[in-house]
């Protein structure tokens, strides 16, 4: 298992630093490579920029009400779900179809319910996980 993370090219995990404007502050963002990449892919998407949709991010999680005291971390927490919404075929990877067209309710709703069920099929009594270990 570990092999398929420890063998993948180590350039992925390089921090890099952009500067960039939101709302006229002059400001830096300073995150890995393999992160920069999907915000550059979700950027593709919806026909914009990095620093577009980093700035519209940035105000969209203001309008919300969110703490964007650590805006780095939701960043990487967005590009994360991207890719596990895709993992889960809310949406297809290389798609032209910008992600502001997409029904992001019904999207949602599917995967909260996703994440309960995930975390229901992981409490399971230690006992039964042993049970299923050994018979596997």
């Amino acid at each position: 298992m570990c092999e398929l993370f420890i063998g993948a090219d180590s350039a992925k995990w390089i921090s890099r630093t952009k500067s960039l404007r939101i709302d006229g502050v002059a400001t830096s963002i300073r995150i890995e490579e393999f992160f920069w990449s999907i915000l550059d892919e979700i950027a593709h998407r919806d026909a914009m920029t990095v620093n577009q949709l980093i700035t519209r991010l940035y105000f969209e999680s203001l309008d919300a009400g969110h703490d964007i005291g650590n805006f780095t971390s939701f960043l990487r927490v967005c590009c994360g779900r991207y890719l596990s919404l895709i993992a889960d075929a809310e949406f297809a990877r290389g798609s032209d179809t910008a992600l502001g067209d997409l029904a992001a309710g019904d999207i949602l709703s599917r995967e909260t319910a996703r994440d309960h069920a995930r975390a229901q099929q992981h409490i399971q009594p230690v006992d039964q996980l042993r049970t299923s270990r050994l018979s596997s």
